[in-house]
């Protein structure tokens, strides 16, 4: 039976999710046959995976990183929020129901069997699997029917390091008050902590590594200095959209995408590769501000909610914004949740989002209407775009459905003979329910030029794993990865 070692946080956002990308590539290039897993994510941000469910997108990285297809056995409960207090619950890869917080609680026993399934299925078929953890390891009232932390570990005998962010401060007293409050019988599963995103000096921290060692009597295992070109890997959740700056200016030397940020904005990390192109401005039009009159294209990105997300965008005024940058002769994306809002209407006769037998108005730009449907698209594609002829790769993840006279324009055909998206008569708005156009080279720069932008040599997809590369050096020079290595073979045998 494989090694297993989990990695636990102190709290959201310290680094686990790209520590384990790091590792798993590290111990894959060491030889070693890995996978990834992670009990229960919650994240609008997903993957389509190659058995045809849907995972977090960071295991879907880590994966990459680990250097094999991603699983929907590697995130067996995927929570995706829908609102403040409830999510979609996604079982294995399928959505199985939604639930308020409070109604989660219930569900834990039985999601618990989902979760041993797929973490023994990867073990049995593994050298080394990777865990990583929800949230905060210190959520003792979350702790009863616990299926993502120490409820885990102590479930299925895994061993756990501790990681803590010394960036946001605070890193002792976050590694020694977990000591504090934790169950004795869950800090026993604890063998060692790292401490993450230190920028300096580092000998001056050696005390307080040993500190946090002193008072907890787990073993130091690493000080990890900050990586920056982590922020430009796909992020787990939406705190990832500010992570990392646009790298193009825009401006007389290239172009503005404005992206309306929405409360339920999902699958984000199709901005990334805009990210890094220098002939563009990637800007984040944050709530209460405008979008700028200097703006090329008007980019509205995926979303869990389309409705309440579509009223979101009406109560900011960009609505009134997109139709006057329309009007000067701008350009419009919408991609899934992004292209039904772009329609004459929206129907929800199942109350798939919200009360059933509500049809809200969209935006207007394309003559269509989409009736949000039960069943969910996820596939892999691959197509050509009619404009221009240039050919893409990417993913469907979506319920409903579109029809109207602008869908006699298509955007897209696809390589199993479907048609997708839409076009307006003049060319300038467009749709499509494709997602991961961007991160095709030949796709972007078809866009780039569409909109007379500078194209760049930029490879997406090698630049991830470029930087995936430099950041398993990177751990292996400030982490004890032997270390780690042998306690991992201390799990327990089921």
């Amino acid at each position: 039976m494989a090694r297993a070692l989990m990695v636990q946080g102190t709290g959201s956002n310290v680094g686990k999710s790209l520590l384990v990308a790091g590792l798993c590539r590290h111990f894959a290039r060491k030889g070693l046959v890995v996978r990834p897993f992670k009990p229960q994510n919650m994240s609008n941000n997903a993957a389509v995976t190659a058995d045809g469910g849907e995972i977090g997108r960071a295991q879907a990285l880590q994966a990459r990183a680990a250097g094999v297809a991603p699983s929907v056995h590697m995130n067996p409960v995927l929570l995706k929020p829908q609102s403040e207090i409830g999510s979609q619950i996604v079982v294995q890869g399928r959505m199985v129901g939604t639930a308020k917080a409070r109604e989660y609680q219930a569900w834990k026993p039985r999601l618990m069997e989902a979760v041993l399934a797929s973490f023994g299925r990867l073990r049995g078929e593994a050298d080394l699997v990777l865990v990583e953890g929800a949230g905060s390891a210190s959520e003792v009232n979350l702790r009863a029917g616990d299926i993502a932390n120490m409820g885990f570990s102590r479930a299925t005998g895994t061993p756990v390091i501790l990681v803590g962010d010394i960036d946001r401060g605070g890193v002792i007293a976050s590694l020694v008050g977990t000591k504090a409050v934790i169950d004795p019988a869950d800090a026993a599963m604890i063998a060692g902590f790292v401490v993450n995103r230190f920028r300096g000096d580092p000998s001056l921290f050696a005390d307080g590594m040993r500190i946090v060692a002193e008072h907890t009597g787990w073993a130091p295992l690493g000080l990890v200095p900050h990586f920056a070109d982590a922020a430009r890997l796909p992020a787990e959740d939406r705190l990832g959209l500010e992570r990392e700056p646009s790298r193009g200016q825009g401006g007389a030397n290239g172009v503005t995408i404005a992206v309306p940020v929405m409360p339920r904005i999902s699958n984000f990390d199709d901005l990334d590769p805009l990210r890094e192109e220098p002939g563009v401005r990637l800007l984040l039009v944050e709530p209460g501000t405008l979008i700028p009159a200097e703006t090329a294209l008007v980019l509205l990105p995926g979303s869990k909610t389309t409705i309440d997300d579509l009223d979101f965008l009406r109560a900011q005024g960009w609505d009134v914004d997109i139709a006057a940058h329309v009007r000067r002769g701008g350009r419009v994306l919408g991609l899934c949740g992004g292209f039904q809002m772009l329609g004459r209407t929206i129907a929800d006769p199942d109350g798939i989002e919200g009360p059933a037998g509500r049809v809200v108005p969209g935006l207007g730009l394309l003559d269509l209407e989409t009736r949000l449907t039960g069943t969910k698209a996820l596939h892999a594609v691959i197509g050509t775009a009619l404009a221009d002829g240039a050919p893409f790769s990417g993913y469907e993840m979506h319920v409903g459905e579109t029809t109207g006279p602008d869908a006699a324009r298509p955007f897209a055909r696809l390589a199993d003979g479907r048609a997708d998206g839409a076009v307006s008569r003049d060319g300038r708005v467009v749709g499509t329910y494709v997602h991961g156009l961007f991160a095709d080279d030949v796709q972007r720069a078809a866009w780039l030029a569409r909109l007379g932008a500078k194209t760049s040599d930029l490879a997406y997809e090698t630049l991830v794993d470029d930087i995936l590369d430099r950041f398993a050096d990177h751990l292996a020079a400030h982490v004890d990865c032997d270390r780690l290595l042998a306690i991992s073979e201390t799990a327990r045998a089921p």
